[in-house]
């Protein structure tokens, strides 16, 4: 099964994937700002996320290879990948093994490293909302502040709801299964795996996915890397400070 993607523009092919929970259109904003300046942006929802397929099986390695068969069905090569967080994983994994494939890399706040699971909150407070009585977004907002406290961290989780049947809201991903695998997200690159390919690692200021300790473990496995700091982001600094992701991004590529 192929992944389901947005395709905006034409020219170089840049493929950006999400982070866990989310979907290619939480990236529309940047894609559209790159599409105009010779990129060909995919927007790629990952399996069991947004429109792509549901699959019992959630793991870096399935999601590697979503991509590869991704890239073979639309003739891709020499790519630019961005990864954010879980995306940033897939696009690790990818790219060490498929060297040839990806030209230049962006890992968006997340190291190679192993992550303890922390999303138990956010999946709790997602599997009790309830679409026999939740019958609009503002319903769902406040059922699920019972649970997440951050009102951006809700919408963006509601960007989820879509419309099952008339009257009928659902979520789009496989909730039964990432819930099931949750402990999957946090997965290291393995260590033996090393990457030549040029790559750009951006963190956010206020973010702790990268640490100071962290450069010398990505020191470890990647030979050609530099790292920037987004000043007045955390983890969503691609939305918290899009200007400045934006400009690092195009300083990297061009």
């Amino acid at each position: 099964m192929i992944l389901h993607s947005k395709i905006l523009g034409d020219g170089v092919p840049f493929l950006i994937l999400h982070g866990f929970l989310g979907m290619g259109d939480n990236w529309k904003s940047m894609a559209l700002k790159l599409s105009k300046l010779g990129y060909q942006l995919h927007l790629i929802d990952q399996r069991n996320h947004g429109r792509s397929f549901h699959d019992q099986t959630f793991s870096y390695e399935s999601m590697a290879n979503d991509l590869k068969l991704y890239c073979e069905r639309h003739e891709l090569k020499k790519i630019i990948l961005l990864g954010h967080s879980m995306g940033g994983k897939t696009a690790m994994l990818f790219t060490a093994i498929n060297p040839s494939m990806v030209a230049k890399l962006i890992v968006a706040d997340i190291a190679p490293r192993f992550y303890p699971i922390h999303h138990h909150q956010i999946l709790e407070g997602l599997s009790n909302l309830d679409f026999s009585i939740i019958d609009s977004r503002k319903k769902a907002d406040t059922e699920l502040s019972k649970y997440v406290d951050d009102f951006g961290v809700r919408q963006f989780l509601l960007k989820n709801l879509y419309w099952v049947s008339p009257g009928i809201l659902g979520l789009r991903m496989n909730l039964k299964i990432l819930f099931e695998n949750v402990h999957e997200v946090g997965e290291s690159l393995p260590s033996h795996l090393k990457i030549n390919t040029e790559t750009l690692f951006l963190r956010g200021d206020k973010s702790e996915y990268i640490l100071d300790d962290d450069i010398t473990h990505i020191a470890n496995q990647f030979n050609n890397f530099s790292m920037k700091t987004i000043p007045n982001s955390g983890h969503w600094l691609h939305v918290e400070n899009p200007n400045a992701f934006f400009s690092e991004i195009l300083n990297f590529v061009s």
